[in-house]
């Protein structure tokens, strides 16, 4: 079963990766996209900073002229040579994603670095993140601290979010979940999904507050319905389970559709088990295979799991013993419990690979220690 988790980095670590032009839409406030295009340009021509931003964002976004990242990034670039702060920022977004020029993390992180130096929250933000990662920088996760707080102190959503991540994992801070409660819920509150979704897990889970799985709902169902995947996954998980709301498997497989269409591996994993079983869709165990290994090719370990199981056990697809070790043993050294456990199993039976006791053992005990009851029950039969 798919787990409700904190995402870190949109890889749902902390990464957070925006879309520039929604970044910019913040970002340009005063900014009247209807105003004349020629006078723009006159004005950008002249050395008018703020023009020059306006001017490279509707190149950027195709705003009245037709996309071209090359005209973006020169104009960006012009108004970061005068020390404009979100031009600064604008063009190390252009070189962090590689738009208009190759991607360049360390070219990225200084002008991040220029443009959080001027008090711009959203460079600060982005240099936290590049901090976090190690793109550009040397990975510091207590500069990532540092300037993720810097951001979310001005109001940054997208700095509060991220704050209080590193205070849920504590990443360069000790964990302290209500610090984390405190920042998604600011976060959450300026309509962030990701921060409306980070509390959602945190009422549905108990950390930093009472578990509270109606609050849950509510969170999740806000940045569910503004398309956040995490969220709608989650949401689908409540349905599914029946916490905070009656058991609805139909609305549970629409939201994790929902989530699956966004590639959300969690989500396709969760599709693919209520095909298997029949629930809230006619029992389809071929369409359970191939939404599990969509699932498991994008890394989900109960994608593999599951997967590893099918091919284990002729469900949906023929049997295929060397299939079956492959995603099985994917999925147990990624941690996954029912990985381990039937890995386990194929080792302590002498299915696809020659019997042995010793790594049967291994692997029982691995899973035996997050719980799978199984594994103890064949365990204490071994001993």
């Amino acid at each position: 079963m798919t787990m409700l988790i904190v995402p870190l980095d949109q890889k749902n670590s902390l990464r957070l990766p925006l879309i520039a032009g929604l970044i910019f839409l913040f970002l340009l406030p005063n900014v009247s996209l209807g105003q004349n295009l020629s006078d723009l340009k006159r004005r950008a021509e002249r050395g008018d900073a703020g023009a020059q931003v306006d001017l490279g964002f509707r190149y950027e976004t195709g705003k009245e002229v037709g996309r071209d990242y090359s005209e973006a990034l020169k104009w960006y670039r012009r108004a970061a040579e005068q020390g404009n702060a979100i031009g600064q920022d604008n063009l190390a977004i252009m070189y962090e994603y590689g738009k208009g020029v190759p991607r360049d993390y360390t070219e990225a992180a200084k002008l991040a670095l220029k443009a959080a130096q001027q008090g711009n929250s959203n460079g600060q933000q982005r240099l936290g993140s590049m901090y976090l990662n190690g793109n550009g920088v040397r990975q510091d996760h207590k500069e990532a601290l540092k300037w993720y707080r810097k951001a979310a102190e001005q109001g940054n959503a997208y700095g509060q979010n991220s704050l209080g991540c590193l205070y849920a994992n504590g990443k360069g801070v000790s964990q302290d979940y209500k610090e984390a409660l405190k920042w998604y819920r600011k976060a959450a509150e300026q309509g962030n999904t990701d921060g409306q979704s980070n509390l959602g897990w945190m009422y549905a889970n108990g950390k930093g507050v009472t578990k509270n799985y109606r609050e849950a709902v509510r969170w999740y169902r806000k940045a569910a319905e503004h398309g956040n995947a995490v969220a709608q996954n989650n949401l689908g998980i409540i349905c599914k389970n029946g916490t905070g709301v009656s058991k609805d498997y139909g609305e549970a497989m629409k939201w994790f559709k929902k989530a699956a269409e966004q590639g959300n591996a969690d989500a396709l994993d969760n599709v693919g088990l209520l095909y298997e079983t029949g629930n809230g869709v006619t029992q389809d165990k071929a369409a359970a295979v191939k939404w599990y290994k969509k699932s498991a090719e994008n890394g989900c370990d109960w994608g593999q799991a599951h997967l590893g199981n099918c091919y284990l056990q002729a469900i949906g697809t023929n049997k295929d013993y060397a299939e079956a070790l492959k995603w099985l043993r994917k999925a147990a050294e990624g941690g996954n419990q029912f990985g381990q456990y039937k890995l386990g199993w194929m080792y302590h039976q002498g299915v696809g690979v020659p019997e042995n006791r010793e790594e049967a053992i291994k692997w029982y005990k691995k899973a035996a220690e997050q719980g799978q009851a199984d594994a103890k029950t064949t365990l204490s039969l071994m001993q």
